[in-house]
């Protein structure tokens, strides 16, 4: 079995889980990450502390690029040298916010659809039998979710029992006739290309379509780490703004750990070009009110936020995944990870950083 892994977006929340994983299985993990996320976010949303970081745990079964995925000869020319050493491509760099690709709709696409292009066409020409995993994210479904009939309670909105999502949406939710935002769009693209990849191709591509990622290594942005930047808000003291749906918009959570579980079982029984949605479920999701209710009784301090009556676009009102294709697929896997744990443990891994 061939023991290199390439890792896009290496120094972000799923790319550093992953270096880490992989490598404490033995294999040698080649990174590829440029910062972009200190472009996009700015001071906050930087990933240089985690490449530090990443870089004295891994150690030498760790390599680090600064290539721009943008950069299709950059990247042809690593795989052409890497060849067939690469045994797995976990391809999660991007520029995951929906008001940052409104702002700069070339970059957005750039990155999200033509750099997966790249990552996709450099696995072809090098290691076509190298599985290959996109983290794509629930926001291919565009607006569709918020036309569901849903129940205003307390603290939440919710689906009622007898629909069939209840449960969670699965992947047969249409993409089509709905508003996506720019970066939505995006993704979709990508999210297409990876799929066609797999059939066009007899490529092993898997998309992993995920809701609300999360876990300690999440450098907190405001446009982007919903759960990290709630709890940075509270231990910083910060002000939160929340943006409509009287704070009572669902999201549901997967930790970093369980997303990256999840990959290594794809990456030892690979299929051709599934579809996964990827979150918590009902084992792991909250509203905005109720996750900085959890993290006031963690931190012992009150949160201080704001509310602003406009949701952003595209936004979601209630999204709980389905997870019920890929563990039927992969009956072994199981979330681990609940709000209140992973919120407990970004607590804990910053009491140092993030202070008033």
């Amino acid at each position: 079995m061939s023991n290199v892994v390439v890792v896009t977006g290496s120094a972000g929340l799923i790319g550093s889980e992953s270096v880490r994983h992989f490598a404490a299985l033995g294999m040698d993990v080649v990174g590829i990450d440029n910062d972009m996320r200190s472009y996009f976010f700015g001071k906050d949303g930087s990933t240089r502390w985690n490449l530090d970081r990443l870089t004295k745990e891994v150690g030498d079964r760790y390599t680090h690029h600064e290539i721009d995925i943008r950069d299709r000869d950059g990247l042809a020319a690593l795989f052409a040298k890497l060849g067939k050493n690469i045994g797995l491509v976990i391809h999660a760099a991007a520029q995951p916010s929906h008001d940052w690709a409104a702002k700069e709709p070339f970059t957005d696409f750039d990155v999200n659809a033509v750099g997966t292009l790249n990552m996709l066409e450099a696995t072809r020409q090098h290691a076509p039998t190298a599985p290959f995993i996109f983290t794509s994210t629930n926001k291919v479904y565009g607006d569709t979710p918020n036309r569901l009939p849903l129940i205003e309670q307390e603290t939440r909105y919710e689906l009622p029992e007898g629909h069939q999502w209840h449960g969670g949406i699965d992947e047969q939710m249409s993409i089509d006739q709905t508003l996506h935002s720019v970066f939505g769009a995006s993704k979709v693209a990508a999210d297409v290309l990876t799929q066609e990849y797999g059939r066009y191709f007899d490529m092993p591509t898997a998309v992993f379509r995920g809701g609300t990622l999360t876990g300690p290594g999440h450098s907190a942005a405001e446009l982007h780490g919903f759960l990290a930047y709630v709890m940075r808000c509270v231990m910083e003291q910060r002000l939160y703004h929340i943006y409509g749906y009287k704070g009572k918009m669902v999201r549901d959570a997967i930790h970093s750990h369980d997303l990256v579980s999840a990959f290594e079982a794809f990456y030892r029984a690979p299929r051709i070009a599934e579809v996964y949605n990827m979150g918590g479920g009902r084992f792991s999701n909250c509203s905005h009110i109720e996750a900085f209710a959890i993290a006031s009784e963690i931190t012992g301090l009150e949160a201080r936020t704001d509310y602003v009556d406009q949701a952003r676009t595209g936004d979601h009102q209630w999204w709980i995944s389905s997870t019920a294709r890929f563990e039927q697929h992969y009956p072994d896997w199981k979330l681990t990870y609940d709000v209140p744990a992973i919120l407990r443990e970004m607590y804990e891994a910053n009491q140092d950083v993030w202070k008033p």
